[in-house]
């Protein structure tokens, strides 16, 4: 269950070195007025992060105003693939607004056509057409939207299930926490769409059939006539566990799809964009989807977002019905373009994929030295998912997990909250800029975190 942080000041070790830098209590005195402002205006669920008062960020490290410094392994969330604070990103944001171009809504504009034409640049050829919207859940939503449609023209008015797999987010609105695979996320709805259904992940380790029958016989169980199903979609690893699936089993998905006429749509907010050590993550399975939906990384600052696809499925509907406010805002999209040139100039996705095998190695050596409460660590590029556990099972261990991370943030390495199956999972992945010695260095903060946390329990 998430948790809400004490505003009590706590003496903590000082620490200074290259990359990390703690000077003061924590959370920082002078930081308590701002933070009870936050508590009076805001609702409960936005105290759910490390009371870290970013006041500027800079490639791979957050600042405070009270000299701080955190080598961070949050990345925002999965949103600074090119590094935080980026000049060129800057430079792009500033350009557009001075020029006075702040909003156009649906109305043709340079930025939007430099995105869209890029976007459609770098995906697989069948995925000719992009939508620019302004968050990862929109971008569900409008799969949802295309698939239910197309499904209905080459099928009928039954074939509008969509399939997608347990564990898995797809966002926070009501189609997307339809679509997506966590129970507790669905309590407020009442009754569910029965027309939404969700199947094991074939992960290998809580679910060990890894087999595409075991999709098939999981959707006979539920009484679903693969004819009627309009779309599977998936995220490219889970984002709660950094589960990723094999090739093998999505390119029977592939056909699977095909022979049943059902769209497959690759969720890629998460991995998009060189964190997973290539372009686009689905690119590991050696299939290509019929629709995948973008975000987070594709800025590396400001909200947006996209959806890509094949021609047929995103030009359903005709002028002017379907559409968003933002869609392609300008000052959005400059960023977008500055940060996707960013990764492509400077090989990002080369640096994650060499990288991040130096840091899933690292972090495998914590998970073999201490078995009995730390599960497999999941992951490709710089994602890594670390599975803590209680001794000697496979449940989660979420209270664990959080003092982990509560002790990394005191000693100057930022990560978010647990997340995943019962809040046991601890992420990590760090902006795709990152050297390998800050990230040793990250790692053995984390090493030395959780030895702590275990020294204390006894």
């Amino acid at each position: 269950m998430a948790r809400s942080f004490e505003l009590v000041p706590q003496d903590v070790a000082r620490v200074e070195t290259k990359y990390r830098r703690i000077v003061t209590r924590f959370p920082v005195p002078e930081s308590i007025p701002m933070l009870e402002d936050l508590r009076r205006s805001e609702p409960v669920s936005m105290q759910g992060q490390p009371l870290v008062v970013w006041d500027h960020a800079e490639g791979f490290q957050v600042f405070d105003k009270w000299g701080n410094k955190w080598l961070d392994f949050s990345s925002g969330v999965l949103v600074a693939n090119a590094g935080h604070g980026r000049k060129e990103i800057i430079d792009a944001i500033c350009q557009t607004a001075q020029q006075g171009l702040l909003t156009h809504y649906c109305f043709p504009g340079e930025p939007r056509r430099n995105l869209a034409k890029l976007l459609i640049s770098i995906a697989p050829k069948e995925l000719n057409k992009a939508f620019i919207l302004s968050t990862g859940a929109e971008t569900t939503e409008c799969a949802v939207k295309l698939a239910k449609t197309y499904g209905q023209k080459v099928g009928g008015p039954e074939k509008v299930v969509c399939v997608s797999f347990e564990g898995a987010f797809h966002g926070r609105t009501m189609g997307s926490q339809l679509i997506g695979g966590i129970p507790a996320l669905k309590t407020w709805m009442g009754k569910l769409d029965p027309t939404f259904v969700q199947v094991p992940f074939p992960d290998g380790w809580r679910n060990p059939d890894i087999s595409f029958a075991g999709f098939e016989k999981s959707l006979a169980a539920k009484g679903v006539k693969p004819e009627n199903v309009c779309l599977v979609i998936q995220e490219t690893y889970q984002g709660g566990n950094g589960q990723f699936t094999t090739p093998e089993f999505a390119k029977a998905l592939r056909a699977w799809c095909d022979k049943y006429k059902a769209v497959l749509c690759y969720d890629e907010v998460q991995a998009g964009f060189g964190r997973t050590g290539k372009m686009f993550g689905f690119e590991h399975y050696g299939v290509v989807p019929d629709l995948a939906t973008l975000g987070k990384g594709i800025s590396s600052s400001l909200p947006i977002s996209a959806i890509i696809g094949k021609e047929e499925l995103m030009d359903q509907f005709p002028p002017g019905s379907m559409t968003s406010t933002h869609t392609g805002n300008p000052v959005c999209s400059a960023a977008a373009v500055a940060s996707i040139n960013l990764v492509r100039k400077e090989k990002l996705a080369d640096n994650s994929a060499k990288v991040g095998a130096v840091m899933k190695d690292r972090l495998c050596q914590i998970s073999k030295k201490h078995p009995d409460v730390v599960g497999p660590v999941m992951g490709k590029g710089l994602i890594n998912a670390v599975h803590f556990t209680r001794p000697n099972t496979k449940e989660p261990d979420a209270d664990l997990a959080f003092e982990v991370v509560c002790k990394c943030v005191e000693s100057g390495l930022l990560l978010f909250c647990p997340v995943g199956f019962g809040g046991g999972t601890i992420k990590v992945n760090p902006p795709l800029v990152i050297t390998e010695e800050a990230m040793l260095e990250g790692c053995d903060v984390i090493e030395k975190s959780l030895e702590a946390a275990l020294a204390a329990r006894k």
